[in-house]
């Protein structure tokens, strides 16, 4: 699916934050700001084992991802998805790619990798269902 759309899979490579969307149990949509990788056509982000994102993903799976736009309000990205969480994660300091993405931002805020990888144990898996992007 993104590999059919190179615009989609650089801002995907490249962008460091998105909003991801899940729904809490009233029906209430409720975003974060989150770090994210893609995985192919799957976006994996990393979350506090407490979060709320992630018993709202326990009890409806269907989530959304945005990603910035410019200045103006164009290059709307919009992401459709089915949310899981992935059972004994490789933890993100494990992950080459992800270190390549978010090592310098990790160090900024003042973690080393393990110790992100600590507070950041569990992991999202979203499979991307629809793309929408004016």
């Amino acid at each position: 699916m993104l590999e059919t759309r190179p615009e989609l899979t650089a801002r995907l490579n490249d962008d460091l934050v998105g909003w991801l969307t899940t729904v809490t149990e009233s029906g209430q949509p409720q975003s974060s700001v989150v770090w994210f990788l893609r995985d192919d056509d799957d976006l994996l982000v990393y979350s506090k084992p407490d979060a709320t994102k992630l018993h709202n993903i326990s009890a409806n799976q269907k989530v959304a991802f945005n990603l910035r736009t410019d200045a103006v309000g164009d290059s709307m990205t919009t992401f459709e998805g089915t949310a899981e969480l992935v059972e004994s994660p490789t933890p993100p300091h494990r992950d080459p790619a992800y270190l390549a993405k978010y090592q310098g931002q990790i160090e900024r805020l003042g973690w080393t990798p393990e110790q992100f990888s600590d507070d950041y144990s569990a992991l999202i898996r979203i499979a991307i269902n629809r793309v929408r992007s004016w």
